[in-house]
C-alpha cells in the first residue's frame, strides 16, 4: 500500500464531524453467533449496507469515540493478533484455537483476504495493547480502514445473523470477538463509520452502543445499532 496515500485517507477520517441524520448509506449493525467453544462464544460484527455499497473505515474522534467492549473480557489467542492481517488461516490445523481469536478488520476474515482475494487493511493511531490483553478497545483518535479501491470493503450477503441465526442481509465484517457469554448482552460497539454508496456518494454514520449477545424478538434482524445512531451525513466524493 502507498503509505502517503493511506496516511492522507486516515487523516481525513479522523477529522470527520458528526452532523444531522441522512436517509441513505448505512442501515444499521448486526451480529452473527459463529460458535460456542472452549474459548467462549465467538461473534462477528457487521455494518449492514445496501447491495452495491461499501465500508472504508471504522474510526473514533473527538465527536464520536471508538469503543469495542466485552462484559467478561475478550479471548486473545497467543498465536493471533489485533487485526485480520495477523490471522494466518494456514496455521489453524496446528493451532486450532487461533481461529477464534478476537480481532478487528474490514471485510476480510484472514490475512489472505478470505472471502476476497487479498487483505489490504491498515490502521493509524490505534493502540491495541489493552485489547490484546483481553480488555476493551478504545480510542478518540484512531482508525482501521481500507482504501476505496479494495474489494474487501464491498458489502456482501451474510446469513445466520441475529441471536436466532435466521436473518440475512448485505454487510461488511468489522470485527470478530470471542467472549464468555452472560446469557444476555455480552458487549457493545460504538464508533464512526465511513464508506460509499452505489452512486459513489460518501456516507458517514455514528454508532453509539450497539449491543451484541442480546436476544431480540424472534425473526427480528439484529439491526439494534439503529437505535444508537446519533447522525450520519452524505457528501459528494
Amino acid at each position: 500500500m502507498n503509505v502517503k496515500r493511506a496516511s492522507i485517507f486516515a487523516g481525513a477520517v479522523a477529522g470527520l464531524a458528526i452532523s444531522s441524520m441522512a436517509t441513505a448509506g448505512f442501515e444499521g449493525m448486526a451480529f452473527e453467533i459463529v460458535r460456542d467453544g472452549a474459548e467462549g462464544r465467538t461473534y462477528r460484527l457487521y455494518a449492514m449496507l445496501a447491495d452495491g455499497d461499501r465500508l472504508d473505515a471504522v474510526a473514533g474522534n473527538g465527536s464520536q469515540g471508538l469503543n469495542l467492549t466485552s462484559v467478561n473480557g475478550f479471548y486473545q489467542d497467543g498465536a493471533g493478533g489485533a487485526t485480520s492481517l495477523a490471522i494466518n488461516s494456514n496455521f489453524f490445523k496446528f493451532v486450532p484455537s487461533m481461529e477464534w481469536d478476537s480481532y478487528v478488520t474490514v471485510g476480510a476474515l484472514y490475512a489472505d483476504g478470505t472471502p476476497f482475494g487479498s487483505n489490504g487493511m491498515n490502521d493509524v493511531g490505534m493502540d491495541f495493547t489493552n485489547f490484546e490483553n483481553g480488555g476493551d478497545l478504545s480510542t478518540s483518535n484512531g482508525t482501521w480502514f481500507v482504501t476505496p479501491d479494495l474489494d474487501q470493503g464491498n458489502a456482501i450477503m451474510h446469513d445466520n445473523l441475529g441471536a436466532n441465526g435466521g436473518d440475512m442481509g448485505y454487510g461488511v465484517l468489522i470485527a470478530q470477538v470471542t467472549t464468555t457469554t452472560t446469557g444476555g448482552v455480552d458487549g457493545t460497539f460504538s464508533g464512526l463509520l465511513q464508506g460509499k454508496d452505489a452512486a459513489g456518494d460518501t456516507w458517514q454514520a455514528n454508532v453509539d452502543g450497539f449491543e451484541y449477545g442480546g436476544v431480540p424478538a424472534p425473526g427480528a434482524l439484529a439491526l439494534l445499532g439503529l437505535a444508537g445512531i446519533a447522525g450520519r451525513r452524505r457528501r459528494r466524493a
